[in-house]
């Protein structure tokens, strides 16, 4: 004779269904709530930057050849440009996010210039930041 299933073995079932439908309930939600995190840029803001400039000894003559340090805050990641022979230096493709170090070094003369910031606050989508070399002391 095969196993009843009576009236007291519904309730198990329900709940564990119950239970079943809850889960799946829950996952989506954090799905949804992760992706509504995720920082999109606003409208009308760009979705990378740029920062540019001159790089010039304490004479205010262009440096040409010297090493422009670009330093991600975030990553510790550094990239670097050699200047042109106008002392111009670009990095491209940059997080409006993140906050930037930029320095220089004449690896010649071992001249180098203090270190400024490319803030995150600074909502440039180009921003122009030169760089001046001081003697090795």
């Amino acid at each position: 004779m095969p196993a009843s299933h009576g009236p007291s073995d519904a309730p198990h079932g329900i709940a564990h269904a119950t239970l079943r439908w809850c889960v799946l309930a829950m996952a989506v939600l954090l799905v949804c709530a992760a992706t509504a995190q995720e920082k999109k840029p606003k409208r009308g803001q760009p979705q990378t930057r740029s920062v540019q400039g001159v790089v010039s000894e304490d004479n205010d003559q262009p440096a040409g050849g010297v090493v422009v340090y670009l330093k991600n805050t975030k990553s510790l990641q550094i990239r670097s440009f050699i200047t042109k022979d106008d002392g111009q230096y670009y990095f491209h493709e940059l997080s409006p996010d993140i906050d930037y170090e930029l320095s220089a070094r004449n690896q010649k003369t071992g001249a180098s210039s203090a270190t400024k910031i490319l803030s995150s606050f600074d909502s440039r989508s180009n921003a122009i930041i030169n760089l001046e070399l001081h003697p090795k002391k």
